[in-house]
């Protein structure tokens, strides 16, 4: 029976909904949501625990608070990069999910029954390592599985999982807490689990479906259904990759690609080829540029974590539950994520993430207008909050999928071969997790410290002048060089009127 279902000779159960593009990215969207849900969840018990089962001191507590946010943030930029560099090299993303699985579940299970500072130390930085391993390898499956015309679509769907479980988790621990107490919390937590593990278990790769793969037994995007129509059903995830990519048109990064061979460019590609991928990609000002982006779209959302709740709490006199609540105006216009990211796949990110920006910009900085408590005022407040969330939306999709874009890129202008063995997505949502973890620890830190040392005035249109600044390099690199794409268009032109 165990052999039917996990495969065998014969095509496991369900081979066609286990491995078909919607159940994996479900899957990866549950992981991320589980990850980010179980990260802010127990944010509102954290003080609880400390005063009342690590018998912390009331004055050490924010403190300590504090020191659990940062080794969260630690463990996840430091084994962000090892999880990337390990995950290209096996043949199998299924496996480290399931690890980062058991991690998470055991980061939980201490942090339930610790009473001791050390222990709960201990707990956030395993939660820390396990969110690199679902952010990374659920990322770069994603990138393995679907048509990488459509990423950007299938991304919008990860990022609503994701801030879904950013906004909502606070405010579910909060309520859950005052009404079932401190283990509610807790059991909420291994449902979640529960409910991921099961799907992980459950998802098959598209490369391990292969082995059985008919066109009755498994829904392909048309390219890969061609190949495996041809005999080609062994192909590994690299060679995927490189069948995508020369069915795009080329978007090298440096000029030297574009010119035509000449010895020099033949000694830099022959060192290319021995430099480690993610050497290659940092070397990339597009991926820099995106990477920064990243930062900033993650400051920008993490700043009220620190500033929201105390401000509401200082002009409108509202308590923790009316601040949770107030999160979901910035919620719910995440669930337009996965249409943003159809129309970026449509007609590129570069649109969407300059005008992204653009609109923060203001809307940061009219944040000054609320000073004091009316209807209006909180009217204004709601309205911002909104418009802001709306902003946001534009960028988490084509942002994440400029990642895969620019590996794509690299991989077309370098040799076969240089960009590892299985490509170097994960190494590039490594890069990509890092700067998003990153930008959680500056955003609130930044947010913060100027509103309690110049206010909520300068607050506001500090982080606005940050938005606004933003949005140069994503209009200048973002889907790649603009003035190379104007000299494209012009070179297009010239050819038109030449052959007129």
């Amino acid at each position: 029976m165990l052999a039917r279902i996990f495969g065998g000779d014969k095509p496991p159960i369900g081979l066609k909904y286990r491995a078909s593009n919607w159940f994996i990215v479900s899957t990866v969207t549950l992981s991320v949501f589980t990850d980010v849900f179980l990260y802010g969840v127990i944010v509102p018990v954290i003080p609880f625990a400390l005063r009342e089962r690590a018998h912390v001191d009331e004055d050490r507590v924010q403190y300590w608070v504090s020191v659990l946010l940062a080794v969260y943030g630690a463990g996840l930029i430091v084994s962000s990069p090892i999880c990337g560099f390990f995950s290209d090299r096996i043949s199998a993303r299924r496996w480290p999910l399931l690890l980062g699985l058991i991690a998470l579940l055991g980061a939980t299970i201490m942090l339930n029954v610790a009473t001791s500072v050390p222990v709960y130390v201990i707990g956030r930085l395993l939660q820390g390592i396990s969110a690199a391993v679902v952010w990374v390898v659920g990322l770069a499956l994603l990138a393995d599985t679907v048509p990488k015309e459509m990423l950007a679509q299938y991304i919008g769907y990860v990022s609503l999982g994701m801030t879904t479980g950013f906004m909502i988790g606070p405010l579910l621990g909060g309520v859950l807490f005052t009404k079932a107490g401190y283990n509610g919390v807790w059991a909420l937590c291994y449902a979640f689990i529960g409910l991921d593990l099961v799907c992980r278990v459950v998802l098959i790769e598209k490369k391990d479906a292969r082995r059985w793969a008919t066109e009755e037994a498994l829904s392909m995007p048309p390219q890969e259904s061609t190949s495996a129509s041809s005999g080609n059903v062994h192909r590994t995830a690299s060679n995927e990759a490189e069948a995508d990519a020369e069915a795009e048109a080329p978007d090298a990064e440096d000029i030297t690609e574009t010119l035509p061979q000449t010895k020099p460019t033949t000694k830099l590609r022959k060192l290319r080829s021995h430099l480690p991928p993610v050497i290659t990609l940092l070397a990339s000002r597009r991926l820099l540029a995106a990477l920064f982006a990243s930062i900033v779209q993650a400051s920008l959302v993490a700043s009220f974590d620190s500033i929201l709740p105390i401000f509401v709490d200082e002009k409108f006199g509202w308590g923790s539950l009316q601040s949770g609540i107030l999160y979901l105006t910035i919620v719910i216009p995440t669930l337009a994520s996965p249409i943003v990211g159809y129309f970026s796949d449509k007609y590129g990110g570069r649109l969407f993430c300059f005008v992204g920006f653009l609109l923060s910009c203001p809307l940061f900085v009219l944040l000054r207008l609320v000073t004091h408590n009316s209807l209006s005022q909180k009217v204004l407040l709601i309205a911002l909050l909104v418009l802001i969330g709306c902003a946001m939306t534009l960028l988490f999709p084509p942002i994440m999928a400029e990642i895969t874009h620019v590996v794509i890129a690299k991989e077309e202008s370098s040799p076969p071969g240089a960009m590892g063995k299985g490509g170097a997505y994960a190494q590039a949502y490594a890069l990509f997790n890092v700067a998003f973890a990153v930008g959680t620890l500056v955003g609130p830190i930044w947010a913060g410290l100027i509103k309690q040392n110049y206010g909520w005035n300068t607050m506001a249109w500090t982080l606005g002048l940050l938005a606004g600044v933003t949005a140069l390099p994503c209009l200048v690199w973002v889907d790649g060089s603009l003035r190379k794409s104007k000299r494209k268009v012009f070179s297009r032109r010239y050819q038109n009127e030449s052959n007129v």
